[in-house]
């Protein structure tokens, strides 16, 4: 029973995957994610059910539009597999409970968000916006974990990365600023001081890495978000542990 919950949960993550790919194309293109139904952006044909069963009908397709054999971006089924991966671990790690529910639609948010910042170099305000929209639903319906200590996140996370931007003389996006804040309205100041610290080493490194391969130049734009997104993660996961052995260190 308890694997086939596991296959559920990880399919459920892939539907919500497909969606976020719609999401990903159209909301940069200011395009409704609703209407006109999903159809190819190449050739405009409307897409038939067995088109859009996710990963399945990708390799079925074996990456190519059924109608007119135009290349299929390989960030589908990345994108579907991903959320899929990503639902499951959070279940395994918090179960099924409000909790759980919240980071799941907060990963949506943020997968969105990374591909958009890396393809189109913006952080969509109408993502943003949503995300908003459902961190105070989920305040409500987890009145019992408090509130303030998820305000003082929310300030924190935006605060210090606006603090950083007008040091910097604007290096750091708005987008940026406003997803951080996002983000620490979910997860409280504690963890939020630990995602901007982590983003930071993982920015760097991966800035770096990019750099090294050349794949980006030193003036070149290298979106943040995805790093945020990454240190988020890993934060939800490990951070108290983390600051458990930060604090032991420290103490000697």
């Amino acid at each position: 029973m308890e694997i086939l919950l596991y296959i559920l949960i990880f399919l459920f993550g892939t539907i919500i995957g497909s969606f976020l790919n719609v999401v990903i194309h159209r909301v940069p293109r200011k395009e409704s994610i609703v209407y006109p139904p999903s159809h190819c952006p190449k050739c405009g044909h409307d897409l038939k059910t067995i088109d859009l069963i996710p990963i399945l009908s990708y390799i079925l397709l074996k990456g190519r539009c059924r109608y007119c054999g135009e290349k299929i971006s390989a960030r589908y089924p990345v994108v579907e597999v991903l959320t899929g991966t990503l639902f499951l671990i959070i279940y395994y790690k918090f179960g099924l409970d409000f909790k759980a529910f919240s980071y799941m639609f907060l990963a949506s948010i943020l997968i969105s968000i990374s591909f958009i910042d890396m393809e189109h170099k913006i952080v969509p305000n109408k993502i943003i916006i949503a995300g908003f929209v459902g961190a105070i639903i989920f305040r409500l319906l987890m009145s019992n974990y408090g509130f303030l200590d998820y305000v003082l996140g929310l300030v924190l996370g935006g605060g210090i990365l606006l603090l950083i931007s007008l040091i910097s003389g604007g290096e750091m996006g708005g987008g940026d600023i406003k997803l951080m804040a996002l983000i620490g309205f979910f997860i409280g100041w504690k963890l939020t001081i630990l995602v901007l610290f982590l983003s930071v080493i993982i920015g760097a490194l991966g800035g770096a890495i990019l750099v090294a391969l050349k794949i980006k130049g030193r003036k070149d734009y290298i979106p943040f978000a995805p790093y945020i997104s990454i240190a988020w993660f890993i934060s939800i996961l490990y951070g108290y542990e983390i600051l458990n052995y930060y604090i032991k260190f420290i103490r000697g």
